[in-house]
């Protein structure tokens, strides 16, 4: 092998995954190379390698929601089974004991009437074991001063972080990231975000899109920047039949532009 093929075969490519696990390259569009056989060529160590393609790419709006069955902190979860009619939020957290996700799960435990009014479940994951999280559950109910009310799935085996792309290699490629999944009730995925692991989420955020979603599942609107329920909504521009106009919002409505209509919120 001359220098050159040996420098071409010897150079990690970013653009495969040799150098992370098979869990670490879910979510991700990449060429999966399975390691086979290392052979020697002056001197040095060449792994030959045999290429699977694999279309592994990341959860997209409008996709169904994989479903899995994963122990918990409140017993076996069958995720579709578990979530019925209901909206779900599914959140990860890099690791167990760790300060951000701790108050993260208070914060969610809080606000869980709130969730419960819109008719949402919640439940956290991380790639830890159960028995971990219940030791952690400790922690978070003492020092953020409330009771831990929604489960939390265990991960040890990855199966959850690699069915909804939560490993990102570049940024850590055994934790998972502080992703964030709203599912309605036709098991549909409509909302994803992706947190940093030092940046805690805004869960005020988080139902005010639920609120956002079930508004305009359900009303001819869409909302507007900053909008939180109760305020002035937009009028969809496909809808242009005044009578129709008239019907939907008896309250009236104002025209910024043709394409820019407001409302009050139809259904307060």
């Amino acid at each position: 092998m001359t220098p050159a093929e040996l420098k071409m075969h010897a150079r990690p490519d970013p653009t495969h995954c040799r150098d992370f696990t098979r869990e670490a390259c879910a979510g991700l569009s990449l060429r999966c190379i399975e390691p086979s056989l290392d052979v020697r060529s002056r001197g040095h160590t060449i792994r030959r390698t045999e290429s699977k393609e694999k279309n592994l790419m990341a959860i997209q709006l409008g996709d169904i929601a994989p479903d899995f069955t994963q122990d918990s902190t409140e017993g076996p979860i069958h995720f579709h089974e578990w979530l019925g009619k209901s909206w779900g939020i599914l959140f990860s957290h890099p690791k167990d004991f760790t300060p951000v996700c701790t108050t993260e799960l208070g914060v969610v435990a809080k606000l869980k009437p709130e969730f419960d009014k819109r008719n949402v479940k919640v439940i956290a994951v991380s790639v830890d074991d159960v028995a971990s999280h219940k030791k952690w559950t400790a922690d978070i109910e003492e020092t953020q001063k409330t009771k831990l009310n929604y489960p939390i799935l265990g991960d040890p085996d990855r199966k959850v972080a690699t069915a909804y792309g939560m490993i990102h290699p570049n940024a850590n490629d055994t934790l998972t990231v502080r992703s964030v999944f709203v599912i309605d009730p036709n098991k549909k995925v409509r909302l994803t975000l992706t947190y940093p692991a030092a940046t805690g989420r805004n869960f005020d955020e988080i139902l005010r899109v639920v609120d956002s979603l079930q508004l305009t599942d359900s009303h001819s609107v869409a909302t507007p920047a900053n909008w939180k329920d109760g305020q002035d909504v937009i009028i969809v521009p496909s809808l242009q039949d005044p009578e129709v106009l008239k019907a939907k919002f008896p309250k009236g409505y104002t025209v910024v532009r043709p394409y820019l209509r407001t409302t009050p919120q139809p259904n307060k």
